[in-house]
């Protein structure tokens, strides 16, 4: 049982659809982040879930790894091929199934992208709302839960796949949930699957919710004396139980690399993006209560983005913070890590993290999805100087130390992949040995993106 042996079924399946050029290995082995450029053995391009199914019977059978692949903007390095074997790029299984517009949902194949699919759902003036900044794969941000700046009011993709169909390391085709609301019948495969990141099985179509298009929209900005100021105006204004659709911390670094990156010309100091939902007269009334909010904690600065064109030049430039970080160090290359905290103890976690940033000289930003407790840190690095990845990694440590103490995660969005595997035995305990069996039970062989989410070793059982 070979990996080679595999690879020459396989081009007996797809013809040219399996390809091993250098080429197209190593565009499949690259990434947003610091991790080296790792090319897969192979690269498959399945086009129907049969495809899927008859590929990962004979790795199975043939012991060689499968790691599913769509838009490759994971931070944590999921779908980089590790152990070798078969990259299998989702991308041609794109299609919009079925639009259910009066059951306010959407059944598509993993491989389209968020942008496509709301383009795809504007006539129906309806939207998927998920929107983690990068123009994802709809698979992808199920296989890493993927949340963004509308989780605060829409959930993550946790909340928003109803159901799905899932490939299982031995070939079996599944189907999991439905397009009912709720259900009470036996495991919750669904919800299991999502955010497995592909160690579980293959996800090869889901059944999404919908939300209506909101019948008016307001964006805004306003900028704070101090992060400590911008976090706690957040944290009364979920308290007070304000519906926002948005609340975006932006830290000055962050604001400088937006300066530097995009040309913004913003004041260097830390700012609120924001943005709420609803009728106009709703809108309003909220805009104005969060104005009254902000002043208490010494906001200026207000600007409104009243018109399509204006609010999505603000998001995109929020969209591109990984780039605009990158453009505040020398190498190019950023270590992004995230954390999610209780609401409550958020401006403790954003200030030792500022802290232990300028502890370790390093330029680092701050930017995040507040309302939910969720905030990035984008570390510049040079991944040449090993006393500067050092430290980048004693930041990392200290972040994920810092979310657990204050009774968070050590990741509210990014996931485990490579990057965070160490924390997962401190943050689960137990459980950990509990997550090992279930991995074993779902792929006894570990042909499944094997290395990824679970640490070596036995630590937790």
């Amino acid at each position: 049982m070979t990996i080679a042996t595999a690879i020459d079924r396989i081009a007996e399946l797809l013809g040219d659809r399996l390809v091993t050029s250098d080429a197209i290995r190593e565009q499949h082995g690259q990434n947003e982040t610091y991790y080296p450029v790792t090319p897969p053995d192979a690269v498959a391009f399945p086009e129907t879930t049969e495809d899927v199914s008859a590929i990962l019977k004979i790795c199975n059978a043939e012991g060689c790894p499968v790691v599913p692949y769509g838009a490759a903007s994971s931070l944590e390095g999921q779908h980089l091929c590790i152990s070798g074997g078969i990259c299998l790029d989702m991308m041609r299984m794109n299609a919009v199934l079925q639009v259910n517009a009066e059951d306010l949902n959407v059944v598509v194949q993993p491989g389209i992208t968020r942008i496509r699919l709301n383009e795809e759902l504007r006539a129906t003036g309806l939207f998927f709302p998920v929107d983690p900044g990068a123009d994802a794969s709809i698979g992808g941000m199920a296989a890493t839960r993927a949340s963004g700046t509308t989780a605060v009011r829409y959930g993550t993709m946790r909340e928003n796949v109803l159901a799905l169909e899932a490939v299982m390391a031995d070939g079996t085709i599944i189907r999991s949930g439905s397009q009912a609301r709720k259900s009470s019948t036996g495991y919750d495969l669904t919800h299991l699957l999502v955010g497995s990141e592909g160690t579980l099985g293959v996800i090869t179509e889901l059944t999404l919710r919908l939300q209506g298009i909101p019948e008016a929209i307001k964006s805004a900005t306003c900028r704070f004396p101090s992060v400590e100021d911008a976090v706690n105006c957040v944290i009364l204004t979920i308290q007070s139980g304000l519906p926002m659709a948005r609340i975006e911390l932006v830290d000055e670094m962050m604001v400088r690399g937006f300066n530097v990156y995009s040309g913004a010309g913003l004041p260097e100091e830390p700012h609120l993006f924001l943005e709420f939902h609803g009728t106009p007269a709703g809108v309003e009334e909220q805009s104005a209560t969060f104005e009254d909010i902000a002043a208490d904690f010494g906001a200026k600065g207000w600007e409104t983005a009243d018109t399509t064109e204006a609010r999505n030049a603000l998001w995109a430039m929020r969209h591109k913070s990984h780039y605009a970080s990158a453009a505040l160090g020398a190498s190019g290359h950023i270590w992004p890590t995230d954390v999610c905290v209780p609401i409550s103890r958020l401006a403790e976690a954003v200030l030792q993290a500022q802290r232990d940033a300028q502890r370790l000289a390093l330029t680092s930003t701050i930017v995040g999805h507040v309302g939910d407790g969720n905030f990035h840190a984008g570390l510049s690095v040079d991944p040449n100087d090993p006393d500067e990845m050092a430290r980048a990694e004693e930041f990392t440590s200290a972040l994920a130390e810092t979310a657990l103490r204050l009774g968070g995660t050590v990741s509210g969005e990014h996931g485990i992949g490579l990057g965070k595997q160490k924390f997962m035995m401190t943050e689960h305990g137990p459980a950990l040995a509990y997550m090992r069996s279930v991995k074993a039970g779902f792929d006894p062989n570990n042909i499944l993106n094997p290395g990824k989410m679970l640490p070596a070793g036995n630590q937790g059982g």
